[in-house]
């Protein structure tokens, strides 16, 4: 529970080689059911199925050591969740009360999640949640609190979200069980990045702080906490930092699996936006196989995200327009709002940049409109600056603005607040030349020679509302 691999390893192979343990089965049972949460730790599914059968075989009826081995089985992470869910249908019927149910519906509701049944993980991740009045377990409470955030997240209902992480995030602080703690700030990061409120985001991606040495199930959630901070941010070569341990992870089998850690579409995004087009190719295409393989449609469409934007990025624009068409029709009847806009906010800005700018207008109006709808401030302001930069649909601007075209006032806005040349141009998904190039004619119509002029410009002159 204190997120500490190496020394649990060592206690538990000591454990099981005491004979007086092996002569007795109720604690040979509990010492499995241990190794259990150990592999679930290090997120290897294929391990925590050979120690929940071992437990199920050496412990009585309804005896917590089964009933939670049974509950938590790697069957899912293993790649096949249709056997969990079997496993959980077979045994659901047979439990007795107390905490029991609460494990259940735990198990239950983060395979939902997994496997593209948001709805259903939400009813059966609520119910895992209270432990006052059922007996329930504050670990297991504290789980089902992290994978439910994630679960109200995906379905749109963010101040919900907000509620259930600062719920656990109190509880944490009074229990100290680490190991769910990055979990729970993920989404908090997230959430409120998303919202433009940096300064919390940071605090939870802080929270939510793992490395190497802690176990799997933590430096996932943390590795993407800063990963999509830095998203939201535009800052791309970060996000690609972020990630980049959970690349050089060995054990991969279960980290791989579609379904549960939405950071290769994240990861690959980030590659094509920093010009990394070839290793971008390397990472997608397995995962894309396997997504397919899984028919995880939310897996599909993510990929999809990243496969449109290398195939325009290749020059390719009418493959790319398909690509990004069979994200969407992936994600068509599933209730997952914010994917279904981040998919088209990189759709809408790819059109722009191949020319296409009555069509990203409208794909982009409608994206703005879901972000809107989120509370996903950061992304509507993104997505202003593209409507700014398409043209077709320009506010009226400031006189000292009124020279500028809509490409110039965007790249102008972004460097008056404050942005390198690299970050206006992954803004704008521009290259880095054209801001140049922008910015040599934004002095001259202004001029102005340098870029605090141009933001004192900004500050005198403000912008007609």
């Amino acid at each position: 529970m204190r997120g500490r691999p190496s020394e649990a390893e060592t206690f538990l192979a000591d454990t099981g080689r005491h004979g007086e343990a092996k002569r007795q089965p109720e604690l040979m049972a509990k010492i499995c059911q241990r190794r259990v949460l150990h592999a679930l730790g290090r997120w290897d599914g294929a391990d925590v199925v050979v120690w929940a059968r071992q437990a199920l075989g050496l412990a009585r009826a309804h005896d917590p050591s089964g009933v939670e081995s049974e509950a938590v089985l790697g069957l899912a992470m293993a790649g096949r969740p249709e056997e969990a869910l079997a496993a959980y249908e077979a045994a659901a019927a047979a439990l007795p009360g107390g905490a029991q149910p609460q494990r259940f519906q735990l198990g239950r509701g983060w395979v939902d999640l997994a496997v593209d049944q948001p709805e259903a993980a939400r009813r059966r991740l609520e119910a895992a949640v209270p432990t006052v009045y059922q007996m329930g377990s504050t670990r297991i409470s504290l789980w089902a609190q992290g994978w439910l955030a994630r679960t109200q997240f995906a379905l749109g209902a963010w101040p919900e979200t907000l509620e259930t992480v600062q719920c656990a995030a109190a509880r944490l602080a009074e229990v100290r069980i680490e190991l769910v703690r990055p979990l729970v700030h993920w989404t908090g990061a997230q959430i409120h990045a998303l919202r433009g409120d940096w300064a919390a985001a940071d605090d939870h991606v802080a929270e939510a702080a793992a490395d190497l040495h802690h176990y799997e199930v933590m430096l996932i959630p943390a590795c993407l906490a800063r990963a999509q901070v830095a998203e939201a941010r535009g800052d791309y070569e970060r996000v690609a930092e972020a990630l980049s341990p959970l690349v050089q992870l060995t054990a991969r089998g279960s980290i791989d699996e579609p379904g549960f850690w939405p950071w290769p579409d994240v990861y690959a995004n980030a590659l094509v936006l920093t010009g990394r087009l070839d290793e971008a190719e390397a990472l997608l295409a397995p995962y894309e196989e396997l997504a397919a393989r899984r028919g995880r449609r939310s897996a599909q469409a993510r990929l999809g995200l990243a496969r449109g934007r290398l195939t325009a990025a290749r020059g390719d624009i009418d493959t790319a327009r398909k690509e990004f068409d069979q994200a969407l029709t992936h994600l068509e009847h599933l209730p997952l709002p914010y994917d279904r806009a981040r998919v088209g906010f990189a759709y809408g800005q790819t059109l722009r940049r191949a020319g296409k700018r009555r069509e990203a207008d409208a794909v982009l109006k409608n994206v703005r409109d879901t972000y809107a709808t989120l509370g996903a401030r950061t992304y509507v302001e993104r997505c202003d600056r593209e409507l700014q930069a398409g043209g077709l649909h320009v506010s009226r601007a400031a006189s000292h603005l009124s020279r500028l075209t809509p490409q110039e006032q965007a790249v102008a806005r972004l460097v008056a607040a404050g942005a390198t040349n690299q970050q206006a141009a992954l803004e704008l998904f521009i290259s880095v030349k054209t801001v140049q190039y922008h910015l040599t004619h934004v002095y001259a119509k202004l001029g102005i020679r340098s870029r605090s002029e141009l933001a004192a410009s900004f500050r005198e002159r403000p912008e007609s509302a």
